[in-house]
Protein backbone atom coordinates (compact mmCIF):
# COMPACT_ATOMS: atom_id res chain seq x y z
CA UNK A 1 0.00 0.00 0.00
CA UNK A 2 1.48 3.71 -0.39
CA UNK A 3 1.39 5.45 2.98
CA UNK A 4 -0.79 8.17 3.43
CA UNK A 5 -0.17 11.11 5.37
CA UNK A 6 -1.90 11.70 9.01
CA UNK A 7 -1.98 15.32 9.22
CA UNK A 8 -1.00 18.01 7.11
CA UNK A 9 1.94 19.25 9.80
CA UNK A 10 5.20 20.72 7.63
CA UNK A 11 8.20 19.45 8.71
CA UNK A 12 11.03 21.83 8.94
CA UNK A 13 12.60 20.88 5.64
CA UNK A 14 9.46 22.17 4.31
CA UNK A 15 7.17 19.67 2.37
CA UNK A 16 3.39 19.89 1.95
CA UNK A 17 1.34 17.23 2.78
CA UNK A 18 -0.01 14.63 0.28
CA UNK A 19 -0.29 11.12 -0.20
CA UNK A 20 3.26 9.49 0.06
CA UNK A 21 3.86 7.75 -2.62
CA UNK A 22 6.34 7.66 -5.93
CA UNK A 23 5.34 9.62 -8.46
CA UNK A 24 6.97 8.89 -11.80
CA UNK A 25 10.22 7.42 -11.32
CA UNK A 26 12.29 8.51 -8.34
CA UNK A 27 15.11 7.47 -9.53
CA UNK A 28 15.21 10.58 -11.39
CA UNK A 29 14.65 13.03 -8.95
CA UNK A 30 18.11 15.08 -8.05
CA UNK A 31 19.69 11.62 -9.15
CA UNK A 32 18.51 10.01 -5.67
CA UNK A 33 18.67 6.27 -5.75
CA UNK A 34 15.82 3.99 -5.17
CA UNK A 35 16.26 1.33 -2.20
CA UNK A 36 14.05 -1.12 -1.34
CA UNK A 37 13.83 -2.93 2.09
CA UNK A 38 12.38 -6.45 2.22
CA UNK A 39 11.96 -7.98 5.71
CA UNK A 40 10.09 -11.40 6.00
CA UNK A 41 7.17 -11.65 8.70
CA UNK A 42 7.75 -13.03 11.00
CA UNK A 43 10.05 -15.83 9.45
CA UNK A 44 10.89 -18.53 11.47
CA UNK A 45 7.35 -19.02 12.82
CA UNK A 46 5.95 -18.39 9.30
CA UNK A 47 8.33 -21.28 7.93
CA UNK A 48 7.20 -23.62 10.45
CA UNK A 49 3.61 -22.96 10.11
CA UNK A 50 4.42 -23.45 5.71
CA UNK A 51 6.53 -26.36 6.80
CA UNK A 52 3.24 -27.85 9.56
CA UNK A 53 -0.27 -26.36 8.31
CA UNK A 54 -1.19 -27.17 11.64
CA UNK A 55 0.25 -24.48 12.88
CA UNK A 56 -1.57 -22.09 11.20
CA UNK A 57 -3.80 -19.72 12.90
CA UNK A 58 -1.80 -20.89 16.34
CA UNK A 59 0.47 -19.13 18.68
CA UNK A 60 3.69 -20.80 17.44
CA UNK A 61 7.35 -19.54 19.77
CA UNK A 62 10.89 -20.55 18.80
CA UNK A 63 12.02 -21.27 21.73
CA UNK A 64 11.59 -23.80 24.32
CA UNK A 65 14.44 -23.61 27.25
CA UNK A 66 12.54 -21.94 29.93
CA UNK A 67 16.24 -20.42 30.63
CA UNK A 68 16.25 -19.58 27.21
CA UNK A 69 14.91 -16.70 25.00
CA UNK A 70 12.11 -16.47 22.73
CA UNK A 71 13.57 -16.36 18.70
CA UNK A 72 10.41 -15.26 17.08
CA UNK A 73 6.53 -15.25 17.79
CA UNK A 74 4.21 -15.76 15.42
CA UNK A 75 1.09 -12.94 14.73
CA UNK A 76 -1.10 -14.85 16.72
CA UNK A 77 1.44 -14.60 19.57
CA UNK A 78 2.37 -11.27 19.65
CA UNK A 79 -1.50 -11.04 20.33
CA UNK A 80 -0.59 -11.89 24.40
CA UNK A 81 2.06 -9.61 24.25
CA UNK A 82 5.49 -12.10 23.22
CA UNK A 83 7.97 -10.82 20.92
CA UNK A 84 11.50 -12.11 20.42
CA UNK A 85 14.55 -11.86 23.02
CA UNK A 86 11.66 -11.71 25.41
CA UNK A 87 12.10 -14.82 27.92
CA UNK A 88 10.89 -18.04 26.74
CA UNK A 89 9.48 -18.61 30.95
CA UNK A 90 7.64 -14.91 30.18
CA UNK A 91 5.85 -16.11 26.63
CA UNK A 92 4.60 -18.92 28.86
CA UNK A 93 2.89 -16.82 31.65
CA UNK A 94 1.77 -14.74 28.34
CA UNK A 95 0.97 -17.70 26.58
CA UNK A 96 0.56 -20.90 28.26
CA UNK A 97 -1.68 -22.49 25.13
CA UNK A 98 1.33 -21.26 22.57
CA UNK A 99 3.16 -24.08 20.48
CA UNK A 100 6.84 -23.43 21.80
CA UNK A 101 9.32 -25.16 19.26
CA UNK A 102 13.00 -25.10 19.49
CA UNK A 103 13.66 -24.00 16.09
CA UNK A 104 15.28 -25.57 13.03
CA UNK A 105 18.20 -23.09 11.90
CA UNK A 106 19.25 -25.21 9.20
CA UNK A 107 15.78 -24.98 7.54
CA UNK A 108 15.41 -21.34 7.89
CA UNK A 109 18.81 -20.88 6.20
CA UNK A 110 17.70 -22.67 3.45
CA UNK A 111 14.73 -20.74 2.73
CA UNK A 112 16.75 -17.61 3.53
CA UNK A 113 18.37 -18.91 0.65
CA UNK A 114 15.55 -19.23 -1.70
CA UNK A 115 15.03 -15.52 -0.78
CA UNK A 116 18.21 -13.47 -1.62
CA UNK A 117 18.40 -15.93 -4.73
CA UNK A 118 15.15 -14.24 -5.64
CA UNK A 119 16.24 -10.64 -5.15
CA UNK A 120 19.23 -11.10 -7.06
CA UNK A 121 17.01 -12.28 -10.26
CA UNK A 122 15.97 -8.51 -10.05
CA UNK A 123 18.81 -6.59 -9.13
CA UNK A 124 22.73 -7.68 -8.87
CA UNK A 125 23.03 -4.83 -5.90
CA UNK A 126 21.21 -7.14 -2.94
CA UNK A 127 22.91 -6.43 0.59
CA UNK A 128 21.61 -9.20 3.38
CA UNK A 129 21.25 -7.43 6.26
CA UNK A 130 20.12 -10.63 8.33
CA UNK A 131 18.81 -13.97 7.64
CA UNK A 132 15.61 -12.50 6.94
CA UNK A 133 15.78 -9.55 5.77
CA UNK A 134 17.66 -7.91 2.82
CA UNK A 135 18.33 -4.52 0.88
CA UNK A 136 18.33 -4.11 -2.80
CA UNK A 137 18.95 -1.23 -5.13
CA UNK A 138 16.92 -1.04 -7.44
CA UNK A 139 17.53 2.60 -9.31
CA UNK A 140 17.30 2.87 -12.64
CA UNK A 141 15.19 -0.66 -12.73
CA UNK A 142 12.32 1.33 -14.44
CA UNK A 143 12.66 0.27 -17.65
CA UNK A 144 12.81 -3.45 -16.93
CA UNK A 145 10.45 -3.85 -14.47
CA UNK A 146 7.66 -0.47 -14.00
CA UNK A 147 7.46 1.91 -11.04
CA UNK A 148 9.06 0.78 -7.66
CA UNK A 149 5.59 -0.22 -6.17
CA UNK A 150 5.05 -2.40 -9.63
CA UNK A 151 8.49 -4.13 -8.56
CA UNK A 152 7.89 -3.99 -4.98
CA UNK A 153 4.84 -5.88 -5.53
CA UNK A 154 6.22 -8.23 -8.10
CA UNK A 155 9.10 -9.44 -5.44
CA UNK A 156 6.56 -10.09 -2.81
CA UNK A 157 4.59 -12.37 -5.65
CA UNK A 158 8.09 -14.38 -6.44
CA UNK A 159 8.76 -14.74 -2.83
CA UNK A 160 5.78 -16.38 -2.03
CA UNK A 161 5.46 -18.73 -4.84
CA UNK A 162 9.13 -19.52 -3.71
CA UNK A 163 8.64 -19.88 -0.60
CA UNK A 164 4.90 -19.60 0.26
CA UNK A 165 5.69 -16.92 3.08
CA UNK A 166 4.65 -13.39 3.02
CA UNK A 167 7.27 -10.36 3.49
CA UNK A 168 6.74 -6.58 3.65
CA UNK A 169 8.49 -4.12 1.64
CA UNK A 170 9.55 -0.93 2.22
CA UNK A 171 11.07 1.48 -0.58
CA UNK A 172 12.92 4.80 -0.34
CA UNK A 173 16.05 7.33 -1.07
CA UNK A 174 18.08 5.72 1.61
CA UNK A 175 18.85 2.43 3.47
CA UNK A 176 17.34 3.73 7.07
CA UNK A 177 14.26 4.94 6.08
CA UNK A 178 13.32 2.17 3.48
CA UNK A 179 14.18 -0.26 6.74
CA UNK A 180 11.53 1.96 8.56
CA UNK A 181 9.30 1.71 6.06
CA UNK A 182 9.07 -1.99 5.39
CA UNK A 183 7.78 -2.35 9.11
CA UNK A 184 5.04 0.36 8.85
CA UNK A 185 2.62 -1.98 7.44
CA UNK A 186 3.27 -5.45 8.24
CA UNK A 187 2.38 -8.22 7.60
CA UNK A 188 2.41 -8.37 4.22
CA UNK A 189 2.69 -4.75 3.57
CA UNK A 190 4.13 -2.43 0.82
CA UNK A 191 5.23 1.13 2.52
CA UNK A 192 6.41 3.59 -0.23
CA UNK A 193 8.43 6.99 0.83
CA UNK A 194 8.95 9.20 -2.03
CA UNK A 195 12.29 11.91 -1.87
CA UNK A 196 10.12 15.00 -1.51
CA UNK A 197 8.03 13.21 1.74
CA UNK A 198 10.86 11.86 3.60
CA UNK A 199 10.59 15.02 5.62
CA UNK A 200 6.67 14.64 6.76
CA UNK A 201 7.29 10.61 6.63
CA UNK A 202 9.58 10.92 9.88
CA UNK A 203 8.16 13.97 11.37
CA UNK A 204 5.87 12.04 13.98
CA UNK A 205 7.99 8.55 13.86
CA UNK A 206 8.62 8.03 17.51
CA UNK A 207 12.29 8.23 17.95
CA UNK A 208 13.14 4.11 18.85
CA UNK A 209 12.40 3.99 15.29
CA UNK A 210 15.40 5.19 13.88
CA UNK A 211 17.33 2.35 13.73
CA UNK A 212 20.28 2.19 16.12
CA UNK A 213 18.27 4.33 19.14
CA UNK A 214 17.39 2.03 21.71
CA UNK A 215 15.96 2.34 25.03
CA UNK A 216 18.13 4.42 27.01
CA UNK A 217 19.00 6.84 23.78
CA UNK A 218 15.05 7.16 23.97
CA UNK A 219 15.82 8.12 27.71
CA UNK A 220 17.97 10.77 27.14
CA UNK A 221 15.85 12.37 24.27
CA UNK A 222 13.06 12.14 26.43
CA UNK A 223 14.70 14.26 29.25
CA UNK A 224 15.50 17.03 26.74
CA UNK A 225 11.94 16.47 25.65
CA UNK A 226 12.19 14.54 22.56
CA UNK A 227 9.35 11.89 21.36
CA UNK A 228 9.12 12.35 17.58
CA UNK A 229 11.67 12.44 15.16
CA UNK A 230 10.22 16.14 14.25
CA UNK A 231 10.95 17.47 17.49
CA UNK A 232 14.41 17.06 17.11
CA UNK A 233 14.61 19.61 14.18
CA UNK A 234 13.41 21.85 16.75
CA UNK A 235 17.17 22.17 17.83
CA UNK A 236 20.13 22.89 15.75
CA UNK A 237 23.22 20.65 15.36
CA UNK A 238 24.86 22.44 17.32
CA UNK A 239 22.68 21.42 20.38
CA UNK A 240 23.24 18.20 19.44
CA UNK A 241 26.37 17.76 19.46
CA UNK A 242 26.70 19.60 22.51
CA UNK A 243 24.69 17.30 24.69
CA UNK A 244 25.33 13.63 22.23
CA UNK A 245 28.82 14.43 20.38
CA UNK A 246 28.93 12.76 17.46
CA UNK A 247 26.13 10.34 18.15
CA UNK A 248 24.38 14.26 18.26
CA UNK A 249 25.21 14.95 14.58
CA UNK A 250 24.58 11.68 13.44
CA UNK A 251 21.10 11.60 15.10
CA UNK A 252 20.33 15.39 13.60
CA UNK A 253 21.35 13.81 10.28
CA UNK A 254 19.17 11.23 10.24
CA UNK A 255 16.27 13.25 11.26
CA UNK A 256 16.72 15.63 8.21
CA UNK A 257 16.63 12.22 6.25
CA UNK A 258 19.95 12.03 5.22
CA UNK A 259 21.64 8.50 5.35
CA UNK A 260 23.22 5.79 3.32
CA UNK A 261 21.87 4.75 -0.20
CA UNK A 262 24.99 2.06 -0.75
CA UNK A 263 24.03 -1.40 -1.08
CA UNK A 264 26.97 -3.51 -0.58
CA UNK A 265 26.50 -6.99 -2.64
CA UNK A 266 29.75 -8.33 -1.34
CA UNK A 267 28.32 -8.16 2.64
CA UNK A 268 29.07 -11.33 4.43
CA UNK A 269 28.30 -12.82 7.58
CA UNK A 270 30.93 -11.98 9.70
CA UNK A 271 31.13 -15.04 11.89
CA UNK A 272 28.83 -18.22 12.56
CA UNK A 273 28.49 -19.77 16.18
CA UNK A 274 26.05 -21.73 18.09
CA UNK A 275 25.03 -21.70 21.91
CA UNK A 276 22.67 -23.16 24.57
CA UNK A 277 21.34 -21.79 27.73
CA UNK A 278 21.25 -24.89 30.22
CA UNK A 279 18.12 -26.13 31.95
CA UNK A 280 20.41 -26.46 35.29
CA UNK A 281 23.12 -24.55 35.29
CA UNK A 282 26.21 -26.77 35.31
CA UNK A 283 30.45 -26.98 35.75
CA UNK A 284 29.96 -30.65 34.96
CA UNK A 285 33.34 -30.62 32.37
CA UNK A 286 31.99 -33.73 30.63
CA UNK A 287 28.62 -32.61 29.76
CA UNK A 288 30.63 -28.61 28.41
CA UNK A 289 32.25 -30.60 26.20
CA UNK A 290 29.92 -32.81 25.04
CA UNK A 291 27.89 -29.50 24.42
CA UNK A 292 30.50 -27.63 22.55
CA UNK A 293 30.74 -31.33 20.05
CA UNK A 294 27.46 -30.76 19.48
CA UNK A 295 28.06 -27.42 18.73
CA UNK A 296 30.73 -27.53 16.76
CA UNK A 297 29.16 -29.91 13.92
CA UNK A 298 26.34 -27.65 13.86
CA UNK A 299 28.58 -24.22 13.17
CA UNK A 300 30.89 -26.69 10.71
CA UNK A 301 27.79 -28.13 8.80
CA UNK A 302 26.54 -24.33 8.26
CA UNK A 303 29.94 -22.95 7.62
CA UNK A 304 29.97 -25.96 4.61
CA UNK A 305 26.68 -25.02 3.41
CA UNK A 306 27.76 -21.33 3.08
CA UNK A 307 31.05 -22.76 1.39
CA UNK A 308 32.81 -20.30 4.18
CA UNK A 309 36.03 -21.00 6.47
CA UNK A 310 37.12 -19.67 8.98
CA UNK A 311 40.47 -18.94 11.32
CA UNK A 312 39.23 -17.64 14.61
CA UNK A 313 37.78 -19.78 16.93
CA UNK A 314 35.68 -18.33 20.21
CA UNK A 315 34.33 -20.20 23.30
CA UNK A 316 31.46 -18.12 24.60
CA UNK A 317 30.31 -18.89 28.62
CA UNK A 318 28.42 -17.44 30.93
CA UNK A 319 28.00 -17.77 34.47
CA UNK A 320 25.07 -18.37 36.67
CA UNK A 321 25.76 -14.76 38.17
CA UNK A 322 25.31 -14.02 34.41
CA UNK A 323 28.88 -12.73 33.98
CA UNK A 324 30.06 -13.42 30.46
CA UNK A 325 33.44 -14.06 28.88
CA UNK A 326 34.99 -15.23 25.76
CA UNK A 327 38.09 -16.42 24.92
CA UNK A 328 39.46 -17.10 21.50
CA UNK A 329 41.75 -18.83 19.31
CA UNK A 330 43.17 -17.41 15.60
CA UNK A 331 44.21 -20.19 13.73
CA UNK A 332 46.84 -20.36 10.89
CA UNK A 333 44.73 -21.73 8.16
CA UNK A 334 40.73 -21.13 7.90
CA UNK A 335 38.65 -24.11 9.06
CA UNK A 336 35.13 -25.54 8.73
CA UNK A 337 36.18 -28.92 10.12
CA UNK A 338 34.08 -30.24 12.92
CA UNK A 339 37.25 -31.71 14.28
CA UNK A 340 39.14 -28.68 14.83
CA UNK A 341 36.54 -26.07 15.34
CA UNK A 342 36.03 -28.69 18.42
CA UNK A 343 39.31 -29.49 19.22
CA UNK A 344 40.13 -25.82 20.19
CA UNK A 345 37.13 -25.18 21.75
CA UNK A 346 37.84 -27.70 24.33
CA UNK A 347 41.51 -26.84 25.01
CA UNK A 348 39.68 -23.12 25.96
CA UNK A 349 37.52 -24.70 27.78
CA UNK A 350 39.90 -26.78 29.47
CA UNK A 351 42.66 -23.95 30.19
CA UNK A 352 39.42 -21.89 31.58
CA UNK A 353 38.39 -22.26 35.76
CA UNK A 354 35.34 -22.12 36.43
CA UNK A 355 34.64 -20.46 39.92
CA UNK A 356 30.97 -21.06 39.22
CA UNK A 357 28.43 -23.12 37.26
CA UNK A 358 27.60 -22.33 33.83
CA UNK A 359 24.24 -21.54 32.37
CA UNK A 360 25.46 -20.84 28.65
CA UNK A 361 27.75 -22.12 26.73
CA UNK A 362 28.61 -21.27 22.92
CA UNK A 363 31.17 -21.57 20.36
CA UNK A 364 31.80 -19.45 16.78
CA UNK A 365 33.74 -19.43 14.09
CA UNK A 366 35.03 -15.88 12.65
CA UNK A 367 37.80 -13.83 10.52
CA UNK A 368 36.66 -15.94 7.34
CA UNK A 369 39.16 -16.01 3.86
CA UNK A 370 41.96 -17.09 3.06
CA UNK A 371 44.91 -15.15 3.99
CA UNK A 372 48.40 -15.97 2.65
CA UNK A 373 50.62 -17.07 5.02
CA UNK A 374 54.34 -18.11 4.85
CA UNK A 375 54.93 -22.22 3.58
CA UNK A 376 57.17 -24.26 5.22
CA UNK A 377 59.71 -26.10 4.33
CA UNK A 378 58.48 -29.54 6.52
CA UNK A 379 55.74 -31.73 6.64
CA UNK A 380 53.14 -30.09 8.24
CA UNK A 381 52.33 -32.38 11.38
CA UNK A 382 47.86 -32.13 11.60
CA UNK A 383 47.69 -32.10 8.07
CA UNK A 384 46.91 -35.47 7.35
CA UNK A 385 44.61 -35.51 10.77
CA UNK A 386 42.81 -32.77 9.44
CA UNK A 387 42.23 -34.04 6.25
CA UNK A 388 40.95 -37.16 7.71
CA UNK A 389 38.49 -35.40 9.79
CA UNK A 390 37.26 -33.12 6.56
CA UNK A 391 36.71 -36.21 5.16
CA UNK A 392 34.26 -37.53 8.00
CA UNK A 393 32.56 -34.27 8.16
CA UNK A 394 31.98 -34.92 4.82
CA UNK A 395 30.69 -38.34 4.52
CA UNK A 396 28.60 -36.82 7.76
CA UNK A 397 27.04 -33.99 5.57
CA UNK A 398 26.22 -36.58 2.67
CA UNK A 399 24.23 -39.09 5.26
CA UNK A 400 22.21 -36.33 7.06
CA UNK A 401 21.53 -34.66 3.83
CA UNK A 402 19.91 -37.85 2.20
CA UNK A 403 18.70 -39.17 5.59
CA UNK A 404 18.20 -36.40 7.90
CA UNK A 405 19.71 -34.57 10.38
CA UNK A 406 19.62 -36.79 13.21
CA UNK A 407 20.13 -39.96 11.20
CA UNK A 408 23.95 -39.99 12.40
CA UNK A 409 25.23 -39.33 15.58
CA UNK A 410 28.74 -39.48 16.87
CA UNK A 411 29.37 -42.10 19.46
CA UNK A 412 30.75 -39.20 21.17
CA UNK A 413 27.38 -38.09 21.43
CA UNK A 414 25.03 -40.52 21.32
CA UNK A 415 24.05 -40.87 24.77
CA UNK A 416 24.15 -36.77 25.06
CA UNK A 417 21.60 -36.65 22.52
CA UNK A 418 19.39 -39.19 23.63
CA UNK A 419 19.05 -37.62 27.09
Amino acid sequence: MSLVAKDARRCPTGTPSRPLAFSGSPSHVRGMATILHLDMDAFFASVEQHDDPTLLGKPVIIGRDLRGVVSAASYEARTFGVHSAMPVAEAKRRCPHGVFLPGNRRRYAEVSRVVMATLQSVSPLVEPASIDEAYVDITGTETLFGPPETLGRRLKAMIREATGLACSVGIAPVKFIAKIASDYDKPDGLTLVAPEQVALFLADLPVGKIPGVGKRAQATLSRLGVRVVGEIMQYPPEFWQRHLGKWGLDLYARACGQGSDTVNPSREAKSISAENTFTTDTADRARLAAWLLHQSERVGRELRQDNQSGRTITLKLKFNDFRQITRSRTLPDPTASDTVIYAVAKELLEAEPLPRPLRLIGVGVSNFGNEPRQLSLFEDPGRKHREHGGKIDAALDAIRGKFGRDSIVRGRLFDFERD
